[in-house]
């Protein structure tokens, strides 16, 4: 597939998703990024602001395999992967696989799970993959994890560690709509929801072609030194514990091409990493104890190291041109 031919069948996607998801274009363009450059989604809100709903209509956008899991405190790891079940016919033991084997699986209130079960997600996240009773499975491909969570202040939640987080690629917000925005809702709601008749735009060839073709948009060594530059700043930050891990480097860099070509373009510019730093690399950074009772947050430091690093082809003030 060429490049211009993945901003039109992004195109398609997104206005198909937009059908359902009002007023929230660039949080739909992000879902998208992720999802081509082959990351998992973490959506943190308040309940009813259509978390779930975005994954479903991305999902219906596609045509591919959707599996829900519904994380709860008496959620097993098993209920997520699958198990092994002894078959008294053959006299073996077979495999059930779990919802884990799809192509698109949402993860709803992952964070009411127990961190047990929230580890058997790890290595599917990772290596595309699951290990029951010493057998391996391979996950179908295209695969992604969105996953959503409540604000970690709400009661019955268990926070996601570090290294769970890790693997998300990129955490984003919906946020509550705006005003005319809800009435718009209220409105295409009146009858049955919008998702009832939301059909397949995009086969899923297609969309691995697309994920294919997007990494082949040009990553000048310039930005990739500004990449790595705001990277390397995260550790040294003097509000920061631990900063991110070189896995943000590669998603800031992964998600910077597929940016570029949903936008028509066929390399990436600095303004493609500004748009992307936040969502890439806030949760990847844990806020030191001192830094957090000044209620300092990762978001604080990435607009920090956005104002303090340089950015390519930039002059400092007052230089001579």
């Amino acid at each position: 597939m060429e490049l211009p031919q993945v901003q039109q069948e992004a195109d398609k996607i997104i206005a198909n998703i937009e059908k359902v998801i009002v007023g929230k274009r660039a949080v739909v363009e992000l879902t998208l990024v992720t999802l081509l450059s082959q990351g998992h989604l973490l959506i943190e809100d308040v309940p009813g602001v259509g978390k779930t709903m975005l994954a479903r209509a991305l999902a219906c956008s596609i045509g591919c395999n959707f599996k829900r899991v519904q994380f709860t405190p008496d959620l097993l790891p098993t209920d997520v992967t699958g198990v092994s079940i002894y078959n008294q016919k053959t006299l073996e033991f077979e495999f059930r696989p779990g919802p884990v084997m799809a192509n698109i699986v949402l993860s709803d209130e992952i964070n009411r799970a127990t961190p047990k079960t929230q580890s058997a997600l790890l290595e599917a996240m990772e290596e595309r993959q699951i290990t029951v009773d010493g057998v391996t499975y391979p996950l179908p491909r295209p695969f992604i994890v969105m996953a959503t969570q409540n604000p970690i202040e709400y009661e019955g939640t268990f926070p996601l560690p570090e290294a769970q987080l890790d693997r998300f690629m990129l955490r984003l917000s919906l946020g509550y709509p705006s005003m005319m925005d809800e009435l718009e809702i209220i409105k295409r709601q009146q009858f049955q929801h919008p998702i009832e008749d939301l059909g397949e735009v995009v086969s899923l060839e297609t969309l691995i072609a697309m994920q294919t073709a997007i990494k082949s948009v040009l990553v000048a060594e310039e930005i990739q030194e500004y990449i790595a530059a705001l990277v390397k700043a995260s550790r040294d930050h003097e509000s920061v514990y631990l900063g991110s891990s070189p896995r943000g480097s590669l998603g800031l860099y992964r998600t910077c091409q597929a940016r570029a070509a949903i936008q028509g373009r066929d390399y990436a510019i600095p303004d493609d990493v500004k748009a992307l730093a936040l969502p890439v690399l806030a949760h990847r950074i844990i806020i030191s104890p001192a830094a957090r009772i000044r209620s300092v947050t990762g978001k604080n430091v990435v607009e920090d190291l956005l104002r303090a690093t340089r950015v390519p082809g930039s002059r400092p003030a007052g230089a001579k041109r």
